[in-house]
């Protein structure tokens, strides 16, 4: 059976099983596996009334909800391609990408979006959730499309960090190569249980990584908890209680800030003893233990450690990050804390995965080893080449980008590494590398990281300096110039001249989705915040 075949195999039983769970707030809305089989039966009706055919593309712009599965499942169970959209982009991007698709239906959550794009120019027919799921017309009753392993099942839009996003093809063959091997990494990595997993997730469905997520959750006959609200996260993320989350790098970055800022602003005792126990672990970790360390990591785990893990997450076994990777620092704090976080590495182009921490082999600052069935080597310039069945198809009607991101059958990742006993390490984007006037290539990635983790109060930090006489900063968050100047001191310590922070600047804004300086998936797109910024920087090197 393929994917489509298996989750459609749930919905047929077990009826009463919640699958999709909607959380609003502190309250848990499920949508069992019939009532879920319902509305695809009806919006099955609705895309052949609408005339869409096998092959045709449809696509679904609309917030996470157990009827935007029910959506991505009935434009599939009819043969159409489903190409997502983030629903809160700006439509102006939107409307690009639709004419590029070229959708034979738009599929909206509400009037207001389909005004939205029809006022940015859209003339494509829309067809809203209530449509969709109108339980007057009538269900479709026949079986759904039996997919091919070429067939294309999905177009995904690459964020556009640097440039034009491209629609990334991804087929059945692609899909059903992924579902089994995050299946089985999940088992491994919460061990045997009687019971379903309590999942919980908050990223946008419309990107792969959220894809994979989904579709393995619903491949499993696991129920997923999804948030409704981004702005209401908090409250969410404590009722669904669940035992894992996919996280990006800066929520968690940001988690660790605020319990550190409020650690530390308990009193000269408790503040004390959690930098003496979070600095013993931390050297203890890497081998360099001191006198008196194991004693206050004693401590700390009795009094401190305990509790703030239970305010993260009682339930909390684990916690999955990808879209960018995490720092050794982060990743050993919360391991600290008794909450172990397993990286994911890949791009969209590789149906979002390539590498994945498995324990026991888990090295922090490290996002794991290749999935089965995927080859990996490094160019000459230190770049990650990849091949295997995870691999996709090629970019929408674009050969020539298709042509230039393979290089002798290798997908080319763009992303400089370093391999290790198999174990990989990103050290940053290829086309991010910044060259200062000394001719010396610099990553940004690897000192970002450190500012944002090791300098109280850092929220976001982004390098420039291609072309200038030297490196320098844009930093947000809540910080004194004394400790920003002195912790990019202690940084510089351990840098080479050349890629050593010179000079910063305070941003005079966060990067935000809502100001267009982060994609959706919250990574930074560096020319936009270059070119929003480009007063401050100019007199960063006056």
């Amino acid at each position: 059976m393929n994917f489509l075949e298996t989750i459609f195999s749930f919905l047929e039983r077990d009826q009463d099983l919640p699958l999709v769970v909607e959380m609003h707030g502190d309250e848990a809305k499920p949508c069992t596996r019939g009532q879920l089989a319902q509305w695809v039966a009806h919006a099955r009706g609705v895309l052949l009334e609408s005339d869409v055919k096998p092959g045709d593309r449809v696509v679904l712009v609309a917030p996470n909800s157990a009827k935007w599965v029910a959506a991505d499942l009935a434009t599939l169970a009819t043969g159409a391609v489903v190409v997502p959209m983030y629903a809160r982009q700006d439509p102006k991007e939107l409307v690009e990408m639709i004419a590029d698709c070229q959708p034979a239906l738009i599929i909206v959550a509400d009037d207001t979006l389909a005004a939205r794009l029809k006022d940015a120019g859209s003339t494509v027919a829309q067809r809203t959730f209530a449509d969709l799921f109108d339980s007057e017309r009538a269900p479709c009753e026949q079986a759904p499309w039996s997919w091919e392993s070429d067939q294309a099942v999905t177009i995904i839009y690459t964020s556009g960090t640097s440039g034009v996003p491209k629609g990334v093809v991804l087929t059945c063959g692609n899909v059903d190569h992924m579902l089994p091997v995050t299946r089985n990494a999940l088992i491994a990595m919460m061990g045997p249980r009687e019971r379903a997993d309590r999942v919980f997730h908050y990223l946008p469905f419309c990107f792969a990584g959220s894809r994979v997520v989904l579709w393995t959750c619903l491949f499993r006959g696991n129920p997923i908890h999804v948030s409704t609200n981004i702005d209401n996260l908090g409250a969410e993320l404590a009722a669904a209680a669940p035992n894992y989350v996919l996280n990006v790098p800066m929520l968690l970055e940001r988690i660790k800030n605020k319990v550190e800022e409020g650690i530390l602003s308990r009193g000269a005792a408790i503040s004390g003893l959690y930098r003496r126990a979070r600095d013993g672990w931390m050297r203890t970790a890497r081998g360099e233990a001191r006198l008196g360390d194991a004693l206050f990591i004693a401590l700390g785990s009795t009094i401190l450690f305990g509790s703030i893990k239970k305010k993260i997450g009682p339930n909390m076994d684990c916690l999955i990050c990808g879209s960018a990777p995490l720092g050794e620092a982060t990743q050993r704090w919360f391991e600290m804390l008794g909450i172990p976080v397993y990286q994911v590495y890949g791009l969209t182009e590789t149906t979002a995965i390539v590498t994945m921490d498995v324990p026991p082999q888990v090295l922090p600052g490290r996002v794991g080893r290749a999935i089965d069935g995927v080859e990996m080597k490094i160019s000459d310039e230190g770049e990650l080449l990849v091949k295997g069945p995870n691999v996709f198809q090629g970019y929408w009607k674009r050969p020539d980008a298709t042509d230039a991101a393979f290089l002798e059958g290798w997908f080319r990742t763009g992303d400089q590494v370093e391999l290790q006993d198999g174990s990989l390490r990103i050290v940053g984007r290829v086309k991010n590398i910044l060259v200062p006037t000394s001719g010396h290539n610099v990553a940004p990635e690897p000192i970002e990281r450190q500012i944002v983790e090791t300098i109280e109060g850092v929220e976001q930090a982004v390098l420039v300096g291609h072309g200038r006489a030297s490196v320098g900063a844009l930093v947000t968050g809540a910080f004194t110039d004394e400790a920003l100047q002195e912790g990019i001191d202690r940084i510089n310590e351990g840098l080479p001249h050349y890629r050593r922070v010179r000079t910063w600047r305070r941003a005079s804004e966060p990067f935000t989705i809502e100001n267009g300086l982060l994609t959706a998936n919250r990574k930074l797109r560096r020319t936009v915040i270059e070119a929003h910024f480009v007063d401050t920087i100019e007199e960063m090197y006056a």
